[in-house]
């Protein structure tokens, strides 16, 4: 890949009669690093990546969006790392790893090329130009021109081959002699641009004599203000994160990652004050019915039922009057 790049700066550096614009596009993704030449302008509040001729990218993971200056665009699909050049109106992409899907204008001529193989777009009258090329995960190249044709050369022997519109192949060992028939090994969708809507401007008009009037308070002697009956807020726990700043070296080729560590969750809750109750407890009176006092007949007493034996005896206790009734102390 560092071979094949130099190479491409080289020819690039060598037609110094052509300097217009480097700008290839903006790029925009989750997970991507980008390093040499790019700049970051703000549109619509938010920050974009421009690449510009030699821009080196990666792909991390998930995909990326590439809106080109000309029209059209170009998805990534990760993990990918490939480098832009632009020349004119020549559009050289070195692709190392990963799967791009290019959907460009007839202004722009696009040539993608691998450690193998060269691609190129061709136009077929003035329509555009719609190919996809990358790698399985068998290593093997697949190729798609979905709209026009794609010339294919091998970059050793010289061979070339031109795939027509709708071709859709897959090539084994970067040989052009084992090309065969794809079925959909590559998969790479054009993502959809999500347009940021303008801030739309907030028009203010004077306010006349009758408006003042009526939003003017009323003078009234009580300027007490009159109590409002609202529903009590219902309290819920407030959670805060607190997370380390974001670090971006442009040299460096892996952004470091942030340490979960450093990440603070903060959980406030409001505590409920203790109710305290402060008081006299009253129960129901209860009716007391008067005990009769013993009668000293003694046939009173011998004819009185005997006392019930209390709830509340042991059990060792019942044993024992048990015995005692059947063996009385007499016999």
């Amino acid at each position: 890949m560092a071979i094949l790049c130099a190479a491409l700066l080289a020819a690039t550096a060598a037609r110094p009669d052509e300097q217009p614009s480097d700008s290839v596009g903006v790029i925009d993704g989750e997970a991507i690093a980008v390093n040499g030449p790019m700049s970051v302008e703000v549109v619509h509040g938010q920050a974009k990546t421009v690449l510009r001729s030699g821009s080196d990218v990666r792909v991390k993971s998930g995909a990326a969006r590439i809106d080109l200056v000309e029209g059209g665009q170009i998805s990534i699909c990760g993990p990918a790392h490939l480098l832009v050049l632009k020349s004119g109106g020549s559009l050289t992409i070195a692709l190392d790893t990963g799967t791009i899907h290019a959907h460009i204008e007839r202004e722009l001529s696009l040539t993608i090329y691998t450690p193998q193989i060269q691609a190129q777009a061709v136009a077929i009258g003035d329509g555009p130009q719609d190919l996809l090329l990358g790698f399985d995960t068998a290593g093997a190249m697949c190729i798609r021109a979905n709209r026009g044709a794609v010339r294919l050369e091998q970059q050793l022997t010289g061979q070339s081959v031109l795939l027509p519109q709708a071709g859709d192949v897959l090539l084994l060992n970067g040989q052009l002699g084992s090309l065969r028939t794809s079925g959909g090994h590559c998969a790479c969708d054009l993502q959809a641009a999500k347009a940021t809507p303008p801030p739309q401007p907030e028009v203010g008009q004077l306010a006349t004599t009758e408006d003042a009037r009526k939003r003017a308070p009323d003078a009234r002697p009580n300027t007490q203000p009159a109590t409002v009956e609202t529903s009590p807020a219902r309290e819920e726990p407030v959670y805060q994160v607190f997370m380390p700043p974001l670090i971006y070296d442009a040299n460096a080729k892996v952004q470091p990652e942030i340490d979960p560590r450093m990440i603070v969750l903060v959980r406030r809750v409001r505590v409920r004050p203790t109710l305290i109750f402060q008081g006299r407890v009253e129960g129901v009176a209860v009716a007391v019915t008067p005990v009769p006092s013993p009668t000293s007949t003694p046939a009173a007493g011998a004819n009185a039922p005997k006392p019930e034996v209390p709830v509340s005896v042991s059990f060792v206790d019942r044993v024992r009057n048990l015995v005692r009734k059947l063996w009385p102390s007499g016999s």
